[in-house]
């Protein structure tokens, strides 16, 4: 049997998984969406077995997570509580969801609750915001949360999954099937090789880049940090084209391009910068642009945001646009997965950090993400958007 030194005394290895339960029991709820098109879900069947095995309950509205092929029976075999009405998931403390709430998901939770979601400010209503403020909600924003190295853990994992797929729906769309010019992503010996643009040098740009230059294609990358372009540089070699927006190198470019992908990150920056539509007129008929940002307003005049009922692709100027929001929806057990390595330890640790408060005060990661405490509005990026003012959050932690 093997023994830990504790305190001058030894206790048997086998017994520290119990003892590892002593702490701050969380009561997680995890509801379905109510948008059609979401199938993402916070948490996999193995990430609440970790949970649930360290003494935490959580609470699973029935069919939450078919959108991942994950049954109701994969979720209570893990530990989890399956409920059968959104009106018992939301009495849970802690809410973990995928996209902000809907007025209706509002008006059933507690006072107090702790909410986790994207914020996705197309389709984050004012009347939900107000209603928690009025609830005295606290809410934590994905997008916002950032690590020690000022990096955002769960927009860059959602970029690195949409940045590879945009390369896979390039591929499909160029084809003759779907409508395209009926060419090949790429090239093979005696034909030119496809020329790829890519907007912005972030992480989705940079994983789009390796994709399309593993399938043979020439890729140019701008975007306005040109310490993002030495980076990618440095990354991928001389094989990619980098430049900042100059407009003469930026209509060359897109004059011969077959595939466009936008790529800039629009949250809590202070300059915004989009392709204009006259650009996109230069383009040569039959090419493609693929948005990957259309949740953030995208990067493209000619963007507009499509729902699952509308087309996947719309044609203007000649060339083929596709601007469905949350691409990573269209392999969501896979960014499930990475949104659980990302969410178990977070929710650990509060577990034995004890309170919100404590949690805030001693990591950076959760206070970058707050944006609502107590119902105070503490977030400006977000308030702006809202028309609220906000303030300091030490104003209101100062009293804890």
């Amino acid at each position: 049997m093997g023994l830990t030194h504790l305190q001058g005394g030894y206790i048997p290895q086998e017994l520290l998984k119990e003892l590892s339960k002593v702490n701050n029991h969380l009561l997680i709820g995890i509801p379905c969406e109510r948008t059609e098109e979401e199938r993402r879900l916070a948490l996999t069947p193995e990430a609440v077995d970790m949970l649930t095995d360290a003494g935490h309950r959580v609470l699973i509205e029935t069919d939450a997570g078919l959108g991942i092929n994950y049954s109701d029976n994969h979720f209570s075999e893990a530990g989890a509580e399956i409920v059968s009405s959104p009106q018992e998931v939301y009495q849970a403390d802690l809410i973990l969801k995928i996209l902000p709430p809907l007025p209706s998901e509002v008006a059933l939770m507690k006072p107090r609750t702790t909410l986790f979601s994207l914020l996705q400010f197309s389709m984050f209503k004012q009347e939900a915001y107000e209603m928690m403020m009025t609830k005295r909600i606290n809410a934590i924003a994905y997008e916002l949360m950032l690590d020690g190295q000022k990096r955002s853990p769960v927009l860059n994992v959602i970029s690195e999954i949409e940045g590879t797929a945009s390369i896979t729906i390039a591929s499909v769309l160029l084809s003759n099937t779907q409508g395209g010019k009926g060419v090949l992503l790429g090239g093979i010996p005696g034909i030119a090789p496809t020329e790829v643009i890519i907007i912005g040098a972030g992480s989705a740009g940079t994983v789009a880049a390796r994709a399309a230059l593993g399938m043979g294609a020439t890729v140019k990358i701008f975007d306005n940090d040109i310490n993002k372009l030495r980076m990618i540089q440095n990354a991928l070699g001389q094989k990619v084209f980098t430049s900042n927006f100059h407009p003469k190198v930026l209509h060359n470019a897109f004059r011969t391009a077959d595939v466009v992908i936008g790529a800039m990150s629009y949250i809590n920056v202070q300059r915004k910068y989009i392709i204009a539509a006259d650009l996109i007129r230069t383009m040569k008929k039959g090419a493609l642009i693929i948005d990957l940002r259309v949740s953030q307003g995208g990067c493209f005049e000619t963007t507009c945001y499509l729902s699952a009922s509308e087309p996947e692709v719309f044609e203007q100027f000649g060339v083929l646009h596709y601007c469905k929001p949350n691409i990573s929806n269209s392999v969501a057990r896979t960014t499930s997965m990475a949104f659980s390595n990302i969410f178990v330890p977070l929710l650990l640790l509060l577990g034995d950090t004890g309170s919100i408060q404590t949690m805030i005060k001693e990591e950076n990661c959760f206070r970058s993400g707050i944006y609502m405490y107590s119902g105070k509005p503490i977030n400006s990026y977000v308030s702006n958007h809202f028309n609220i003012s906000s303030n300091n959050l030490d104003i209101y932690l100062s009293a804890f």
